[in-house]
């Protein structure tokens, strides 16, 4: 049996496994187990990063203890910068090599050899795929291409799965606020369970909605989650461009406040700990009535389908604010009604 036909059964069974109802974690594992039974290796292990922690941390792995694998873990962000720029990194001996870290734990493991790659999703690297040898060992271009694209194979699993997630948690999410828009007229209460429910169910760092007080020309703060009294003092202006943009009817993703143009305060973000924000528009009859924040802690990216969600969590907190305010003009319409009729009843 040739090299080529391992790889080619190995892609076989894992295409196999990608149409069956088999989870993440157990695609997962077989991507590892396949790395070493397909190129001979002694362990295998798929990191992701951890871009709170600035850390790699296993989430697959066979062949490695437990005492190995709880050493320190390795910084993310200068490790994965350099592997992006080479596309593969091979150690010939990681038991010496300065580029590597934890030399004594990898003797003591029998570690001698390592070929890393990076585990990639839509063209940003999130982790990486690890072969480890018994042996000295210098690989070949096969291999490390082999690597890759079992790598890539992760990548399309963490995706397949995240977006699976992400649709999941937002349709109950848009249910829920749908729900609670029909069953109270209390505005501030609807808009502060949004804020809150955004944040849990998103992964995000915090929230907030201001609405358009036409009186003053400010956006009023109505609703937020997570954030500090000193940040929210200063956003209710409407001469920054994010707000003016965003009364015009325009949504915004801010992928680094620390260098974007558009962001006014940017030490106030940092003291607050916020890396990227989206700026929804909240409108109701086609006319924008204020503004939903969203924050991250870390930067990241924002898919079409998320973007869409927001969006239309937004419009359904205008649909909410709509129907409160139609419902307290039916009250002052009552009562008038009601005083026209005891009127023209006195006549009698």
């Amino acid at each position: 049996m040739t090299r080529e036909t391992d790889y080619f059964k190995t892609f076989c069974k894992i295409s196999r496994a990608f149409g069956t109802a088999i989870t993440k974690q157990a695609l997962l594992d077989l991507i590892v187990s396949s790395a070493i039974e397909t190129m001979a290796g002694k362990a295998a292990c798929l990191f992701l990063q951890d871009r709170k922690a600035d850390a790699i941390i296993p989430v697959a792995q066979q062949g490695l203890s437990e005492t190995y694998l709880h050493a320190n873990p390795l910084k993310a962000k200068d490790f994965l910068a350099a592997l992006n720029k080479e596309g593969y990194m091979a150690f010939l001996d990681a038991t010496t090599d300065p580029r590597l870290e934890n030399h004594a734990a990898k003797k003591a493991e029998g570690i001698a050899s390592l070929l890393t790659v990076p585990v990639r999703m839509r063209d940003r690297t999130i982790g990486v795929l690890t072969l480890y040898t018994g042996q000295r060992r210098e690989f070949r271009t096969d291999e490390i291409e082999f690597l890759q694209a079992l790598a890539e194979q992760g990548g399309i699993a963490i995706q397949k799965t995240r977006l699976l997630n992400r649709i999941r948690k937002l349709t109950m999410l848009f249910l829920e606020l749908s729900s609670s828009i029909n069953s109270s007229l209390e505005i501030k209460e609807v808009l502060s369970n949004l804020t809150e429910n955004i944040c849990d169910t998103l992964g995000l760092k915090a929230a907030h909605i201001r609405l358009l007080d036409e009186e003053t020309g400010s956006l009023k703060l109505v609703a937020s989650c997570g954030l500090s009294d000193e940040f929210l003092q200063q956003g209710g202006s409407v001469t920054t461009e994010t707000a003016q943009r965003a009364l015009k009817g325009e949504t915004m993703v801010i992928s680094d406040v620390a260098t974007d143009a558009r962001i006014q305060f940017k030490d106030l973000m940092k003291a607050e700990g916020i890396a990227s924000m989206i700026v929804i528009p909240i409108l109701a009859r086609d006319q924008v009535i204020g503004v939903m924040r969203l924050y991250s802690a870390v930067q990241r990216d924002f898919p079409s389908d998320f973007m869409a969600m927001v969006e239309a969590l937004a419009h359904q907190g205008g649909l909410a604010i709509q129907n409160a305010s139609m419902f307290l003009k039916l009250q002052e319409d009552q009562k008038s009604l009601e005083a026209d009729i005891w009127s023209h009843r006195s006549w009698f």
